[in-house]
């Protein structure tokens, strides 16, 4: 379905490879192999399968723990010792990671009409970091971590929450985020799905299509009309 713009009351956004981009993260993990890549990969798809996990058998966890969980297993399959120390040196660039460059002139403009909320798996705590080092503070509303509710993403509840915390009907909240699993979810549970694509993969194509597809947040400001 196309996205229906003049419906739209509120926008909520994704974080992590959204506003902010991880792959920063071969800054600090090329000190420990010279072919970061295959490194990277491996760690982002073990904390993503930890989160489907812990939705599936109900053991939430924090983001930020599954990551370093997630981290010490990709270290150790590819036979790269570490310190505790080393591991949380290397976990501090989650406080760190640079916005991508529409994001500041994008939400500025969304903002403009529309209450802007950051609907994240990451812990109070991440987020408040995050909106820091963005330099986004001022364009948003508020934050909306799945810890409220101790369950992940693309679970309908997280959105459903988000929903209620954002105070309007979920058919009219547009949702934007650069993980297609995240856009999915949050079309599930009735918002519309706005897909930020950043990597320039292709949509999954057992994924319903989103409402709309678009490269930047001031692409979709344009969208609007704002």
């Amino acid at each position: 379905m196309p996205l229906r713009a003049n419906e739209i009351e509120a926008i909520t956004v994704d974080s992590y490879g959204t506003i902010v981009d991880p792959s920063a993260a071969e800054r600090v993990v090329t000190e420990y192999t010279d072919d970061p890549d295959p490194l990277l990969a491996h760690w982002r798809a073990k904390y993503l399968s930890y989160v489907m996990i812990a939705n599936a058998v109900e053991d939430y966890r924090p983001f930020d723990e599954l990551i370093a969980a997630a981290l010490e297993q990709a270290l150790g399959a590819y036979g790269i010792e570490t310190t505790a120390a080393e591991r949380e040196g290397i976990l501090d660039v989650f406080d760190e990671l640079d916005p991508f460059e529409d994001v500041q002139s994008g939400l500025a403009r969304l903002a403009e009409e529309h209450d802007v909320y950051v609907l994240s798996m990451g812990t109070p705590a991440m987020l408040e970091k995050l909106l820091d080092h963005a330099g986004i503070g001022a364009f948003v509303e508020d934050t909306i971590s799945v810890h409220e509710i101790r369950m992940f993403k693309p679970d309908a509840a997280v959105y459903r929450h988000g929903a209620g915390r954002v105070g309007a009907p979920i058919e009219r909240i547009a949702h934007a985020a650069g993980p297609a699993f995240d856009v999915r979810g949050a079309m599930a549970a009735g918002m519309q799905g706005v897909w930020i694509d950043r990597t320039g993969e292709p949509w999954d194509p057992w994924f319903p299509d989103p409402d709309i597809a678009i490269e930047t947040f001031d692409e979709f400001a344009d969208v609007l009309g704002i």
